[in-house]
């Protein structure tokens, strides 16, 4: 059996059939009640950009419970930690402003999706709205929105993402062995260890 490519929107549409009226129907421009309420109680996201190459990345960002601060009715911000310094995404941002977005709330099965423009912020007065332990974000982005909706929940009923019962967290060595194994062969593994130890969790906002 040869492999066959798909190579045009109809072939596509032609393949998975319409959507129907209501997935055609739920996109929005402005944050309903409900979609703030969602963000108050959201941890967790998703970033995805593409440069303007079409170089992709998803970065994962997450801290308490409404991180993500709503500015106005289509605008939201994102707070930036110290982290690895890569800056990939961001560095998409700065040649390619569109931006994707999904916010997770850990048990729920549907997500909140909002697409738009982003921009990158260095300082602004509501900064000291995302203080945390008494540290202030490195940066944040604003996103203006352009498309909001809610996304159903087939994808986390098929992984059983939520279910304890299913979780093989050892399935893969610790993640000092990953770096080790596969990241930076050369550097000591009692060290690596002691880096991703009990005291990383501690470190996070410094």
């Amino acid at each position: 059996m040869t492999t066959q490519e798909i190579t045009s929107p109809e072939e596509l549409a032609e393949l998975l059939g319409a959507p129907t009226q209501r997935a055609r129907n739920k996109e929005r421009t402005v944050l309903h009640q409900r979609d703030r309420e969602w963000l108050a109680a959201s941890p967790f996201c998703l970033v995805a950009t593409a440069g303007a190459d079409g170089g992709c990345d998803v970065s994962p960002k997450g801290d308490p419970a409404g991180f993500t601060l709503v500015l106005d009715e289509t605008t939201i911000a994102i707070p930036e930690r110290p982290g690895n310094r890569r800056a990939d995404g961001y560095r998409n941002i700065l040649a390619n402003p569109h931006v994707g977005l999904i916010f997770l709330i850990p048990g729920r099965t549907d997500t909140l999706r909002i697409n738009g423009r982003a921009r990158l912020v260095r300082d602004a007065p509501y900064f000291g709205d995302m203080v945390v332990q008494g540290h202030r974000p490195v940066l944040a982005v604003e996103v203006a929105i352009e498309q909001i909706f809610y996304h159903c929940a087939k994808a986390f009923f098929r992984s059983e993402l939520w279910k304890p019962e299913t979780w093989r967290p050892d399935v893969l060595p610790t993640r000092a062995r990953l770096v080790k194994e596969v990241e930076a062969p050369t550097e000591n593994l009692a060290d690596l260890e002691r880096h991703y130890g009990p005291d990383y969790a501690s470190r996070l906002y410094v």
